[in-house]
């Protein structure tokens, strides 16, 4: 099986146009023939707080079912991130599109001190079955506790999957912390990030992959759009990307 991660350059605020950016990026991962593609925190609105609870939606939004189809289509599946509206209170979620199987949401548990003002936090992990195999996501903050992925680990989880929205300080958080996870719970780590602005700092990129023993397989650059691509039989991992100017 092939997993991938994108790193993208979210528009702030406009659901439409990083719907066509994330089009651009699925298709390169078909073309690699990836089994399943997940994409940044947020990646739809971009990690914007402030207006979240304007652009938060739910996984039955008409304007997502283009991923449903191009999942049918194409065989894959998609984990894209949005602000996620259920009742009159907002989340931090990822929606998940299968093949040939409903579609789920993710709805991050662990939130960062400076989110509370905007989000609640979600009350159960997600488990991802694709091909056989169960993925823990984990998105963004609580991707950097111990407990999180021990959690996910304990449920059965054979990967883990970090969707985040980090600066280059949390992202040499991330590079000392993932390793260390990696090993100890012998779990191959997919980090996902955006680059460019996000609400009052400038996301760092640097998206990788660790394998199960805690090295680095793989990454992208700081000034880069991208994807990663592992795959799970041969351990191997390889990328595509395409640079840019911030």
């Amino acid at each position: 099986m092939r997993i991938c991660i994108a790193q993208i350059k979210p528009q702030q605020g406009d659901i439409q146009k990083n719907i066509e950016l994330h089009r651009k990026w699925i298709e390169s991962a078909v073309s690699e023939q990836a089994d399943f593609i997940c994409f940044p925190e947020l990646s739809l609105t971009g990690y914007e707080p402030t207006l979240a609870r304007q652009l938060a939606t739910d996984q039955n939004d008409t304007r997502l079912e283009i991923f449903q189809q191009i999942s049918q289509q194409k065989n894959i599946d998609i984990a894209v991130g949005l602000p996620i509206k259920r009742a009159s209170k907002i989340y931090i979620g990822m929606v998940i599109f299968h093949a040939n199987r409903p579609k789920e949401t993710y709805l991050k548990q662990r939130l960062h001190a400076d989110e509370l003002p905007f989000f609640m936090a979600g009350k159960e992990q997600l488990l991802l079955s694709i091909n056989d195999t169960l993925m823990a996501p984990a998105i963004c903050y609580e991707s950097l506790l111990f407990e999180h992925a021990e959690n996910a680990k304990n449920l059965g989880a054979q990967m883990y999957l970090a969707s985040v929205a980090k600066s280059e300080k949390g992202i040499k958080k991330a590079y000392s912390h993932f390793p260390k996870v990696a090993a100890k719970h012998s779990l191959p780590i997919l980090m996902s990030n955006c680059v460019g602005a996000c609400d009052n700092f400038t996301s760092a990129g640097q998206s990788a992959i660790w394998g199960a023993e805690g090295s680095l397989k793989k990454s992208l650059g700081t000034h880069t759009e991208g994807i990663l691509i592992f795959d799970t039989q041969t351990s191997a991992a390889f990328k595509k990307e395409k640079g840019f100017k911030l």
